[in-house]
């Protein structure tokens, strides 16, 4: 009994020393066959395809039909081949085989039955952690997958991106950041501070714009113009928050979107409204200049006849005439100066800010539309505060047709009868410094379509009235000058649109 104990012992260190079962299995059944004095001993393993020989030693003469029929006895054998089954709980995983010449000895059976219940947990064990290897491993090769393929798609992007932590450190660093004159390879930006690789921006600006948006949780969104190409480019850049807990901001998303072709189209699109408003005006503008022109050409043919008169007679030329001649030169200069606003308004220029007084636009606005001939029928209130000054920063030409458009809105509204009001006043705060309405008593916009009507082409006008783009486009000009549009408006009732604009901004 101690050789037994002995031998299980050896088995039971070796077992527990080996952090691999498929390295011991061969000096374990070696140890077994010497153990019981026999020929060949072997391990067979239950498989999904039968019983299998998984390992053994001495001489292969023990065939898998023997064990098969053994196991489907449940007998452990008596004749040349005798089994230790491998079972854990109700789960049967195989069996050990040793062919023998001669009867088991009450020790021998005992060294083979305790082996059996030490290789079966053993074995189930090590079956659990292969398949949890690979498990692990497919996991593993599908998160990277995963990996690769989120990857792939930020590196397709057609805009620059890169994602900061709470330490300004680079996390994230796609492809389109690396191409151009200006670009950083990814190895290169990874793990270093954003300050590090965008040298060429303020310091203390990029901070204060991550600061901004870690501390409150709110998208920034701005547009900056750069020559790094060689040419004036436009971007659009976003800055967005990024939650990992789904509490507080961890990291900020910014995003770099070439928008230049955009901001030429919308410019065109903005040219080619202007010009359709200049259309809408040109009626009242002729009728307008009919009249000047009128009292001139009466003024000049009376001048004729007098002049003729009086030099035929040889007597001098009366008075009258300078009183002609300087009614006649109000009326060119009255001519000129309606001819040279529509122009000035609507000459193409370049965009160029500077400080400007809304109630000053709004008085060039109404300027050129009292040459209208619908817009005079309407009854037109300002309530401009004389106190604001040249407050906002902006271009006075993009403002103009801003309340150009929202007037002419407001007209087409209530048929060509009826009052607009245009108010103005200061804001609450330097973000709101300016707030202009213009106030009209048309038939009011649907609940339903409020959402919309700012949305490119989207018009509720007849066809032929409108293109859909004036809203869009003053929502825009509003938009780049740091500003915003509201409306309030209710079916039958009227609308107001709201324009709110900051002291300066960034555009």
């Amino acid at each position: 009994m101690p050789a037994a104990l002995d031998t299980l012992g050896d088995i039971a260190a070796r077992l527990a020393s080996s952090d691999t079962l498929s390295d011991v299995i061969p000096d374990v059944l070696d140890a077994t066959r010497a153990a019981l004095h026999a020929r060949e001993c072997s391990l067979w393993i239950e498989s999904p395809a039968g019983l299998r020989r998984a390992a053994g030693v001495g001489p292969e003469e023990t065939v898998a039909a023997e064990v098969a029929s053994l196991i489907a006895e449940g007998s452990l054998g008596a004749g040349a081949v005798v089994l230790a089954p491998l079972v854990t709980g109700h789960r049967r995983l195989g069996a050990i085989a040793a062919r023998i010449d001669h009867p088991l000895t009450r020790e021998e059976r005992l060294i083979f039955t305790a082996l059996g219940n030490m290789i079966a947990p053993a074995l189930a064990y090590a079956e659990h952690s292969e398949q949890l290897a690979v498990e692990v491993e497919m996991r593993t090769r599908q998160i990277e997958q995963q990996r690769l393929f989120i990857e792939k798609i930020i590196d397709s992007l057609p805009v620059g991106l890169y994602v900061i932590d709470r330490e300004y450190r680079i996390q994230a660093w796609n492809r389109k950041r690396e191409t151009g004159m200006q670009g950083v390879s990814r190895e290169e930006a990874l793990g270093r501070t954003i300050f590090e690789i965008l040298h060429r921006q303020p310091a203390e600006l990029l901070r204060s714009e991550f600061d901004d948006v870690l501390a409150t949780g709110r998208i920034q969104q701005f547009q900056m113009e750069s020559m790094s190409t060689g040419d004036v480019r436009t971007y659009r850049i976003s800055k967005i928050p990024m939650r990992l807990d789904d509490t507080n901001v961890s990291h900020v998303i910014t995003i770099g979107e070439d928008v230049t072709d955009w901001k030429d189209a919308e410019a065109r699109f903005a040219q080619a409204e202007k010009l359709a408003a200049i259309g809408q005006l040109a009626a009242g503008v002729m009728h307008e200049i009919n009249n000047p022109l009128a009292t001139i050409a009466a003024c000049a043919e009376s001048m004729s006849f007098r002049v003729d008169d009086m030099i035929a007679r040889h007597l001098p030329v009366p008075s009258e005439c300078s009183d002609y001649l300087k009614l006649i030169d109000t009326e060119v200069h009255r001519c000129k100066r309606i001819i040279d606003g529509l122009l000035e308004f609507s000459r193409p220029k370049p965009v160029i800010k500077e400080s400007v007084s809304v109630n000053e636009v709004v008085e060039k606005t109404l300027f050129l539309l009292k040459h209208h001939a619908r817009f005079k029928n309407l009854t037109v209130h300002t309530m401009l505060d004389p106190e604001l000054g040249a407050e906002v920063h902006g271009n006075p030409d993009q403002l103009i047709q801003v309340f150009m458009a929202l007037l002419l809105n407001g007209m087409d509204a209530m048929n060509e009868v009826g009052t607009i009001s245009i108010r103005t006043r200061r804001g609450r705060n330097a973000g709101e410094a300016v707030i202009a309405e213009i106030i009209d008593e048309g038939h009011g916009i649907p609940r339903t379509d409020q959402p919309r009507i700012f949305e490119p082409f989207y018009t509720t006008k007849a066809p032929g009235r409108g293109t859909g783009l004036g809203l869009s486009i003053c929502y825009g000009i509003i938009a780049e000058h740091g500003g915003r549009i509201e409306v309030d408006s209710a079916a039958g009732k009227g609308s107001t649109f709201r324009i709110i604009l900051p002291a300066g901004g960034r555009a």
